[in-house]
């Protein structure tokens, strides 16, 4: 017999603060951004669940940090980083030719990706495409499965500080705006703003397999002179260090393990990022967990926050 509670409408203040949060995101959005039929899809799912029942209300609100980030993207298109500070084209392309360069057999030093795109199979890119579908999708499957494990302290931590370090990696793409290696192949060192995205060596996996996949997630890309650093290095390994917090199985924390390297590669290969960029992703991974299990879980304010908000999904 299903709980009476179960089906518990919200109380008034709580359904209030929900109407009022999706008509402002809706209506700022459509003002400043551009609706589009995401934006709707979202936004009535969160109801729905909110409205539903008590157990859907609750993973409505645990879900929130990932919302958040995805909100946070795309409101980026609204003062694009390059309008902020100069783009990184010339420098970033040097310095990692510098640092990581391949000597060809015609002599010419030429950066990792450069050189994959010589080098390139059709395994490789088969693997590189199977390890880049994995960024987001994983982790927010990993976010949820610790929620509906039961594991509400881990599941917040982990999609907290996944959104934390995302809004770290979002303030240096403003701070110190830098073009991917593909568009310095492509066009050069001169910036050209609001040039579109690329699917760059990622685009011999929708040719391989006849879909459009990338060309769909890179179409919307929110800015391209995003590079530095790679959140994509970032997001699988927050995810990992979460396996191994949260004492899960070996064999899973092997996995997400593999898959993090593999990301890290793919970004190489297809040259959507340099080694640089890879390095400061995980640099910025390591810093955004350590800062909010180190310092903001030992403020009491921020800690007793963070125990309401658990105790409440």
């Amino acid at each position: 017999m299903v709980n009476k509670s179960y089906f518990s409408p919200p109380s008034k203040r709580e359904a209030i603060i929900c109407l009022s949060l999706a008509v402002f995101f809706l209506s700022m959005t459509a003002i400043f951004i551009g609706l589009r039929p995401e934006h709707g899809l979202l936004t009535v799912l969160f109801c729905v669940l909110f409205f539903l029942s008590s157990p859907t209300r609750k993973l409505a609100v645990a879900l929130l940090p990932f919302m958040i980030f995805g909100i946070s993207y795309d409101w980026m298109r609204l003062v694009p980083n390059y309008e902020v500070n100069p783009v990184d084209v010339e420098g970033l392309y040097q310095a990692e030719k510098q640092l990581f360069g391949v000597l060809s057999p015609e002599g010419i030093v030429q950066i990792p990706g450069e050189w994959f795109s010589e080098h390139t199979s059709r395994w490789a890119d088969f693997l590189a495409g199977i390890f880049y579908l994995c960024w987001v999708p994983v982790p927010i499957a990993f976010g949820l499965y610790l929620y509906f494990k039961g594991d509400r302290k881990y599941a917040l931590h982990f999609s907290l500080s996944f959104l934390l370090v995302n809004l770290l990696g979002f303030c240096i793409y403003y701070i110190h705006p830098a073009a991917p290696p593909w568009y310095a192949i492509n066009y050069g060192m001169e910036v050209i703003k609001e040039t579109p995205g690329n699917t760059a060596g990622l685009g011999r996996f929708d040719e391989m397999t006849g879909l459009t996949i990338f060309n769909a997630i890179y179409g919307r890309n929110a800015n391209i002179f995003a590079a530095v650093p790679s959140l994509h290095a970032a997001y699988m390994l927050i995810a990992t260090v979460y396996a191994i917090l949260s004492k899960q199985s070996k064999w899973l924390i092997i996995v997400f393990a593999i898959i993090t390297i593999g990301i890290w590669w793919t970004a190489v290969y297809s040259t959507h990022h340099y080694i640089i960029d890879v390095l400061l992703g995980i640099a910025v991974a390591i810093v955004g967990i350590l800062l909010f299990e180190q310092v903001l879980m030992r403020i009491p304010v921020f800690a007793r926050f963070i125990r309401s908000y658990e105790q409440y999904i």
